[in-house]
């Protein structure tokens, strides 16, 4: 009799899982469609429950299957980190890579930084995933995440790659239209730009002057956006002032097209971070990516957008 449970069916689920369809499954093992349907369906005749809730368009998964993924991933991760702890660590660097980065951020940087990487290192394979909201930390659904600001969670690991700031601005065309705010407290009656972004509260500006004073603004506008691109674009237009990473608005701010408003005042901790659960700083494929991370930006810092 065969096994509820087979080894070959952690990794197909993970797999399923994150592919959040059985035809983009299919695309990222390299089967077809029906196999995958087959598979799954023997794993949940095996089982006796279902895994997955399947309509024409999508795909979710059951309790059970939640329940399964959470310990399939928790197995893969200990069989990894078991296999590097026993002296794989010290050879060349090799395997699957699964890497998430912000929208904007990992386009523009972090993607060119995965290209490179695979070419000194053709024996790992990288995954690289952008998100407009970062994954939990707890799902080890990937490898190494590239974050703004400290992750507030202890149990993880993180390493800072790069300083970074968020900056105010907005165009000349807006601020000779609306005048240039002299306080923190005047943002009220302007035109500002929001993005909805992760965790962070939605139309809150944290602002912080260099010795430290904090102040905290309900800001509005009628623009918002969950994309930063789209954001600088508006702000290019003069739709408003905007709250944004230093790296994105840099060449901007030094051409004219955008003006620093308030430039004593900066959002506090948006640096830039590899995190990865604790289990991976073993791993040779983690240990050599990030320490390429962090000398790329150590070289060449965070270019702004267009360097």
């Amino acid at each position: 009799m065969n096994q509820a449970i087979q080894p070959a069916d952690l990794g197909f689920f993970s797999t399923l899982a994150s592919a959040g369809s059985l035809s983009a499954a299919a695309r990222e093992l390299g089967v077809s469609t029906p196999a995958v349907s087959k598979h799954l369906a023997a794993m949940e005749a095996r089982l006796g429950v279902p895994l997955v809730r399947r309509t024409t368009r999508r795909m979710s998964l059951t309790a059970e299957g939640e329940r399964y993924l959470v310990q399939a991933r928790r197995i893969l991760a200990d069989i990894d980190a078991l296999h590097h702890s026993l002296g794989a660590a010290r050879e060349t660097p090799s395997g699957l890579l699964r890497v998430n980065a912000t929208l904007g951020f990992g386009r523009s940087h972090v993607a060119p930084l995965v290209s490179r990487f695979a070419r000194r290192y053709p024996q790992v394979q990288v995954q690289l995933q952008l998100s407009v909201s970062p994954p939990p930390l707890s799902d080890n659904a990937f490898d190494v995440c590239v974050r703004f600001g400290s992750p507030p969670d202890a149990r993880v690991l993180a390493r800072r790659l790069a300083s970074n700031r968020r900056l105010l601005c907005a165009a000349p065309a807006y601020l000779a239209r609306r005048g240039m705010p002299a306080s923190v407290e005047e943002l009220v009656r302007h035109d500002c730009i929001g993005i909805r972004q992760g965790d962070e509260a939605y139309g809150l500006w944290r602002l912080a002057t260099a010795r430290g004073r904090a102040q905290a603004v309900k800001i509005g506008g009628p623009l918002t956006t969950n994309d930063g691109g789209v954001a600088v674009n508006w702000a290019l237009e003069g739709h408003g002032i905007l709250l944004r990473a230093e790296w994105d608005i840099r060449a901007y701010l030094r051409s004219g097209r955008l003006v620093a408003v308030l430039p004593q005042y900066r959002s506090p901790d948006a640096d830039i971070y590899a995190v990865y659960p604790p289990g991976q700083q073993l791993t040779a494929r983690v240990r050599v990516f990030v320490d390429f991370l962090a000398a790329a930006f150590a070289r060449h810092g965070v270019p702004a957008r267009g360097e």
